[in-house]
């Protein structure tokens, strides 16, 4: 059992080292929002996308603060029980202090009853973790209606821009040529914040493998450790087309696709993986049918992958998908005789329809746009959007839609504040 003398030195060390932190580049979130109100913030999200240095940036508006990070080695046997250990030692460094700040919550089970109550007692609460699910749940049974949530995402390609100091606001052809060249690194490197900064090519590895086993081996106790790791290599390798658990069960060699489906999930609710639904009026069919699986993050999934050919299709494709996450939007995809890569809906009407093709050529030209064309048909749209690398032209087609053709980067750079 830790002593209180110890706790404290490590709540001494932890502070000093939170901050001397580097500040690092400003998000895209609205700060003052979650700041202004006494809401409980949830920052959640993969494992090194920078959670703790957002944290740091909400903590710069504060003249003082606890902190605490429970993914620390030393505080492993420490319990629920042991909360009201460390207020009095929180109040002892600093009294009139109200503000909380408190990393990797979910490593200690029975957390939500004590943040309940310390909210309730009128302390403004910070808090991030990397597993999907039991914040879900225990958000929703204990702390409903005082939180905000924030998804957090390995950086956006305006993220990155700034973070290599490339101003997006006027196009100059020098200024274009240096948003194409990031691009092209963004495109195949991701956006892990230390390892843009740092560029280690073993760093996302053990990333991964700090999620595949901490976050994911452990905590849910798989035996079939290897079949997992092949299974994960394998979704990682052909992100962005269609599978069923028992394709994937096939592939690699499970004999239960109950057991894939079960692995996918731990995937999800450690943020490295994502299904999207074919839509359907029908929920059944909707859950029943083919999904399509995508990886958070087009770095760590060239670094995990078997890469047999040129992907920059699938990696676009990738991209495109993290980035509608990202934007916080409800997507599907869309398969009939054609199809159209991504369906985004808002309350129940569709509201945009995307097509993925790195170059609109004359092999693959008409399939993409009667595939469009069939989604907005279905989806009672007059227009849809094809984005490329980087073609740009309006196509109307016989039936008089409009076909918006133009560069990933253009679209990721206009959209970047919804």
């Amino acid at each position: 059992m830790l002593t209180d003398r110890i706790l404290e030195e490590i709540i001494l060390d932890q502070q000093e080292v939170f901050i001397a932190k580097d500040p690092g580049v400003k998000r895209s979130i609205k700060y003052d929002r979650y700041i202004r109100h006494d809401q409980i913030v949830i920052i959640s999200g993969v494992r090194r996308c920078g959670k703790s240095t957002l944290l740091r940036q909400f903590a710069a508006h504060y003249d003082s603060y606890y902190y605490m990070n429970f993914d620390d080695e030393r505080l492993i046997d420490l319990t629920a029980a042991d909360f009201s250990r460390l207020m009095i030692i929180f109040q002892k460094i600093a009294k009139d202090t109200r503000t909380i700040f408190i990393d990797e919550i979910q490593n200690i089970p029975g957390w939500e009853r004590f943040i309940r109550r310390i909210h309730d007692e009128g302390y403004k609460i910070y808090l991030t973790g990397s597993n999907a699910r039991l914040l879900s749940s225990e958000l929703g049974t204990h702390l409903t209606g005082r939180y905000a949530k924030i998804e957090l995402y390995p950086f956006s390609f305006t993220e990155l821009l700034t973070f290599r100091g490339i101003g997006a606001g006027s196009l100059t052809s020098k200024t274009k040529a240096d948003i194409l060249r990031a691009f092209d690194h963004y495109l195949e490197e991701g956006g892990f914040p230390e390892f843009l900064k740092f560029g280690d090519p073993e760093y996302l590895k053990r990333t991964y493998d700090d999620i595949i086993y901490r976050d994911i081996v452990s905590r849910f106790g798989i035996r079939e450790v290897k079949a997992f790791r092949q299974l994960v290599q394998y979704v990682f390798s052909n992100a962005g087309k269609e599978a069923s658990y028992n394709s994937l069960a096939k592939a690699v060699e499970i004999k239960s696709p109950m057991s894939v489906r079960a692995y996918i999930g731990y995937l999800e609710e450690a943020y490295l993986v994502f299904e999207l639904y074919r839509y359907d009026a029908s929920l059944k069919r909707q859950y029943a049918g083919q999904k399509k699986l995508y990886v958070i993050d087009n770095g760590m999934r060239n670094a995990i992958a078997f890469r047999f050919s040129q992907d920059t299709g699938r990696l676009l494709e990738n991209l495109v998908f993290i980035e509608l996450r990202r934007r916080g939007a409800e997507i599907f995809f869309f398969k009939e005789s054609g199809e159209c890569d991504f369906i985004i809906r808002e309350r129940d009407h569709t509201t945009e329809l995307l097509q993925i093709s790195y170059e609109l050529n004359a092999i693959d030209r008409d399939r993409e746009i009667a595939g469009l064309s069939q989604a907005m048909a279905a989806h009672a749209l007059s227009e849809g959007t094809i984005l490329t690398y980087n073609q740009e032209e309006e196509i109307l087609t016989p039936d008089g839609m409009k076909v918006h053709v133009m560069p990933v980067w253009r679209w990721l750079i206009e959209g970047s504040g919804k």
